[in-house]
């Protein structure tokens, strides 16, 4: 199998909602990713999974708010099994791009060594908080490395804000900004 260069792999911008804070004892209840190709970046896939929570009642209340879980609304969702499947089937070969990259990448780790699904994607892993600190360190009109505050420096509007795929579309426009300073 010939080896694809690392400016090639496509790009996984990944992010998740979980049930609280803590990746041992917490849950992923829902991951939005969207793939671009590199260098071009146009978007390629993009989906969002709400994950059948097993242990809802060790969720903490804030995280469910900040969410917007209500039941009813996770009443089609899929178990992490199968969640991480698709999420192994479509991000194959892809390089992750996350906004505080460390918190999904631990709670995604564990996922993929609970359910014994393989993770197919590349191991690097690029962090857009890290990118921005590296870029507006010194600009004033940033004080924190938030997405929340991020998005609006860049005009880039989150419809949907602690919506996974909505977070991880804004993550993408924020990546795009980035490399273009």
């Amino acid at each position: 199998m010939p080896k694809i260069n690392l400016k090639e792999r496509p790009l996984a911008f990944i992010d998740l909602e979980t049930t609280g804070f803590e990746f041992m004892d917490k849950e992923i209840i829902q991951i939005g990713v969207v793939i671009a190709s590199q260098p071009s970046l146009e978007v390629l896939d993009e989906f969002e999974i709400n994950v059948k929570p097993v242990h809802i009642e060790t969720a903490s209340a804030a995280a469910l708010e900040i969410v917007g879980y209500r039941e009813e609304l996770w009443k089609d969702a899929i178990s992490l099994k199968e969640a991480m499947e698709i999420v192994a089937e479509k991000t194959k070969g892809c390089v992750m791009v996350g906004h505080n990259v460390p918190f999904d990448w631990a709670f995604l780790e564990k996922a993929f060594e609970e359910t014994g699904v393989k993770d197919t994607m590349d191991y690097h892993r690029l962090d857009t908080v890290s990118l921005a600190w590296a870029k507006l360190q010194n600009e004033p009109k940033v004080t924190s490395f938030s997405l929340s505050e991020l998005a609006p420096y860049f005009n880039i509007e989150n419809k949907k804000a602690h919506t996974a795929l909505s977070d991880a579309k804004t993550t993408y426009e924020l990546y795009k900004n980035l490399i273009n300073l």
